[in-house]
């Protein structure tokens, strides 16, 4: 067994098509640039259709977001808009779910996701503060993480890896 080289890797992805799955992440008022550029590689890596960007979210171009996006500033589709609510609003014109990823009292685990065919808004919060109140209550839910150890904390870019792994096997049912 050998490790591939990044060229090889990306030779082969290059001849994929791009088959996107209907899951949108909206990031709401993240202050890390460093979050942001980790869900432009995982919305890249899964194939998502699109990342919105809200509030004080910072957006491309910005150094420390692209040297961790490593360029899928440029293969990921991405919009920012005035406001979490606008961006609601939105998904809800398209006919699309909206989750909140937050542990809220009547969060549902990851594993009960829905997949509706529409698609689905996954809508990750501030580091500290998490997804706004007034965001939360224009959702159709909440999804929470389940977490075993003692401090039920995970970094925001992290619980997104995990969320939008799950929502890639379940609708390319892998």
């Amino acid at each position: 067994m050998r490790k591939r080289l990044t060229d090889e890797i990306h030779a082969e992805r290059v001849a994929l098509p791009t088959d996107r799955i209907p899951v949108v992440v909206l990031l709401e008022n993240l202050r890390s640039a460093h979050n942001v550029g980790s869900f432009f590689r995982s919305a890249d890596a899964f194939g998502l259709s699109e990342l919105w960007l809200s509030g004080y979210t910072c957006r491309p171009p910005h150094l420390q977001l692209d040297k961790v996006a490593l360029g899928s500033t440029e293969t990921v589709p991405w919009r920012g808009l005035e406001s979490a609510v606008e961006a609601v609003a939105a998904a809800r014109a398209a006919g699309m779910a909206v989750y909140a990823v937050e542990q809220a009292d009547s969060s549902i685990s990851l594993a009960e996701m829905p997949c509706p065919e529409a698609g689905i808004v996954l809508i990750f919060g501030n580091e500290v503060t998490g997804v706004e109140p007034e965001t939360l209550a224009l959702c159709d839910g909440a999804i929470e993480v389940p977490q075993y150890g003692l401090k039920h904390s995970l970094n925001v870019s992290v619980c997104g890896g995990a969320v939008l792994w799950e929502a890639c096997r379940r609708y390319r049912k892998l």
